[in-house]
């Protein structure tokens, strides 16, 4: 049975180092870390790996029509829902820091509300890594703005740490193990 892990972000080097990318920025630096390389799929209307029995998506449909080409996957590949994993940005957690759950709201998040609109549910893993939030500027302008290179630098010994999650759900891991092993140590409470 695959496993399927998606990234939520937008295509295209305007949006390439923006907060709202951090999605495709972990799946980057996994195929980074296991010398991977993604290719791109019309089929899918994403960027696609697979390797072994796990397929790795960044869908080019932009954040809010991920369910698009997330759905189109799923059907494909046939692959169970509690077989997913979803990466994504969230404003509501400090930079940085990391919350696994399974299931829940969207938060405000388009890409996750398109994926609840697609897949009809929202019993899927997710990954969420905290891009904070700003006070001065509206939110859409923030997500979409680029991080200084001081946070890409920070993000990017977090995302080392994210390859490991992705590669013991890969691995079958149990999804409660994964949530206690990188949620207990990144944030002390759960909202």
């Amino acid at each position: 049975m695959k496993t399927l892990v998606v990234g939520l972000g937008n295509p295209g080097k305007k949006y390439a180092n923006s907060k709202h990318n951090v999605g495709f920025m972990a799946l980057d630096k996994y195929a980074e870390v296991k010398k991977l390389k993604f290719k791109n799929s019309l089929k899918f209307n994403s960027e696609i790996l697979e390797h072994e029995k796990t397929v790795l998506v960044k869908p080019k449909t932009y954040m809010n029509n991920s369910g698009y080409a997330l759905l189109k996957v799923i059907q494909y590949y046939n692959i169970p829902l509690e077989n997913v994993l979803v990466i994504y940005d969230d404003v509501a957690l400090p930079f940085a820091k990391l919350r696994l759950r399974f299931k829940g709201g969207s938060g405000g998040h388009n890409g996750i509300k398109s994926i609840f609109t697609h897949l009809g549910s929202e019993n899927f893993n997710r990954l969420r890594i905290g891009i904070d939030k700003s006070e001065k500027k509206e939110m859409k302008d923030y997500v979409l703005s680029d991080f200084s290179k001081a946070e890409l630098k920070e993000l990017d010994d977090e995302l080392i740490t994210v390859a490991s999650a992705i590669d013991d759900f890969v691995n079958g891991i149990d999804f409660a193990e994964i949530m206690n092993r990188y949620n207990s140590t990144k944030v002390e409470s759960d909202e």
